[in-house]
């Protein structure tokens, strides 16, 4: 910001209409000018995390009007939210807080009554207001809110409210069908990879993607290696602590994980499947917790100390390669979309994985999300797709992003997460203590490559790093939510896939190795 002693000429004699923008600062703009009395910034700037400078101006204009507003700019522009520190309780959902309530005691009615519509709409009923009121109460608690204490609310609370026996069994079965049978989380997940894939700069896509697999494979490899060592170190056995702590976590999730690796182990040792599974299971649950932790922690390290060193945090640019031209810049975001481009978006995003799942038939060595990546990258790196067609995709993933994705993580919690299975894990201290080191050390390690690569440091330690570690598909979400990098989800989608496949791959080379230590 500029100091007072700028000023903007006097208003013109003949012309008290029309006012172009100046690029000089002044902390007090006349009334005829129509503008903020806010210091005026050049047009061509962006605050830290890609907002246009004049956008955030006029977010903060809204807030000036209405100060209820400002936890849209905790959404949209978390880092100008962390920066000006303020928050709402006024507001949930961005709704006046008493007509929320009056949202959810409907709800309530509908729930207790026996009344709640199943499938596509009572789905989005429970989801949208729950994750509403948990996204709320984690933007409400100061110094947490800015280490993804949002996110692990709406991931963890739901399921606790199953676990203690209170959730209603009508709202399970409504979420849970809306989950599995209706296809929320293809939806979500689709619309963002998409939107995030063509909404990219064609050179970024190109230059990032090779480099990409060198941290990703040694993010692998090296979690193996040093994983068995430290569980070796602890009476754990080495090939032991690759094989049922490191490899179900770095699989991205339980389906090239727990479910194809209690198989083999048990086909090769000749012990129960079930055993196998629950404490595979365990591991992909505990390491997915502990990645949208650490994914909080991260963003709150670069949000508070992002010069830490040079290369350290890229506020949500992922390589730190020249960019004279802006092409390896996310471009900025519209901030509105009208119903046509939207529609398009949508349409767009259901034919892109309509396709995908086609050539999946087919080739079934990778996952339906890796077909749609590859399938939107070469419609962006060919230029095969007007510019039209990439911004409604791209409009329509970040309507997802920004509203949808609470709900999604509170859909996740209610159908997939089992908090007895992380419960019991949690018991034993040698377990947590290798399966929190094998997500920080799938961090770091990602981290380091990804720096000598140049990417930045953060970034990479995220992408793949912790991204490897979850659970896949909806704790990718919650990992890049929880880290404020949700337009980089082609990446994480990326190594979550072709990642998982490798660690499969690996896993299956190391597995005649517990026969001969059993």
């Amino acid at each position: 910001m500029a100091s007072g002693r700028y000023r903007l000429p006097a208003p013109p004699a003949a012309n008290t209409t029309g006012c172009q923008h100046q690029t000089v600062l002044t902390p007090q703009f006349p009334q005829w000018c129509g503008l903020s009395s806010r210091t005026m910034m050049s047009t061509n700037n962006t605050t830290p995390s890609g907002v246009r400078q004049d956008e955030a101006m006029h977010e903060q204009d809204e807030v000036a009007k209405d100060p209820s507003r400002t936890e849209l700019i905790a959404v949209r522009d978390p880092a100008l939210a962390t920066q000006k520190k303020r928050y709402t309780w006024t507001r949930i959902n961005d709704m006046p807080i008493w007509w929320f309530l009056a949202v959810l005691a409907t709800l309530a009615v509908a729930v207790y009554t026996g009344n709640l519509p199943g499938a596509l709409l009572g789905g989005f009923a429970v989801t949208l207001t729950l994750g509403g009121l948990l996204t709320w109460i984690g933007t409400m608690i100061p110094v947490l809110r800015d280490y993804g204490l949002a996110t692990l609310l709406c991931t963890f609370i739901p399921s606790t409210i199953i676990f203690l026996g209170v959730m209603p069994e009508n709202v399970i079965e409504t979420v849970t069908g809306f989950m599995n049978d209706v296809g929320f989380l293809d939806f979500i997940v689709a619309a963002i990879i998409t939107g995030a894939v063509l909404g990219m700069p064609r050179k970024l896509l190109i230059k990032a993607g090779p480099r990409f697999l060198i941290p990703l494979a040694g993010c692998i490899t090296l979690t193996f290696v040093i994983i068995g060592g430290i569980g070796a170190l602890f009476g754990g056995g080495f090939v032991e602590s690759m094989l049922l702590i490191a490899a179900p976590a770095m699989a991205g999730g339980i389906g090239v994980g727990a479910i194809p690796m209690s198989e083999m182990y048990a086909a090769e040792t000749g012990n129960d499947v079930g055993g196998y599974f629950a404490q595979l299971v365990a591991v992909t649950a505990l390491a997915n917790g502990v990645c949208i932790l650490f994914a909080g922690v991260f963003k709150g390290i670069g949000s508070r100390k992002p010069n830490l060193f040079a290369g350290f945090y890229g506020s949500g640019q992922l390589m730190r390669i020249e960019d004279k031209n802006g092409d390896l810049t996310m471009p900025k975001k519209k901030g509105s979309a009208n119903f046509l481009s939207l529609g398009k978006g949508l349409l767009i995003t259901a034919v892109l994985f309509s396709l995908a799942t086609v050539v999946n038939a087919y080739l079934p060595m990778l996952h339906t999300f890796a077909w749609l990546i590859i399938a939107a990258a070469i419609l962006k790196v060919f230029n095969l797709f007007p510019s039209e067609f990439e911004e409604a995709a791209t409009e329509w993933g970040d309507l997802m992003t920004s509203y949808f994705v609470p709900a999604l993580l509170v859909g996740v919690s209610i159908a997939y997460i089992n908090l007895e299975e992380v419960l019991v894990a949690v018991t034993d201290p040698i377990f947590l203590l290798l399966v929190v080191l094998c997500v920080l050390v799938s961090g770091l390690v990602a981290g380091v490559l990804g720096y000598l690569l140049k990417f930045y440091f953060l970034e990479a330690a995220v992408i793949p790093g912790l991204v490897m570690a979850d659970s896949g598909g909806s704790g990718d979400v919650a990992v890049l939510s929880a880290a404020n990098l949700m337009h980089l989800m082609p990446f994480a989608a990326l190594a979550t896939r072709i990642g998982g496949a490798l660690t499969l791959f690996i896993t299956a080379l190391l597995v005649p190795l517990l026969s001969v230590v059993a």
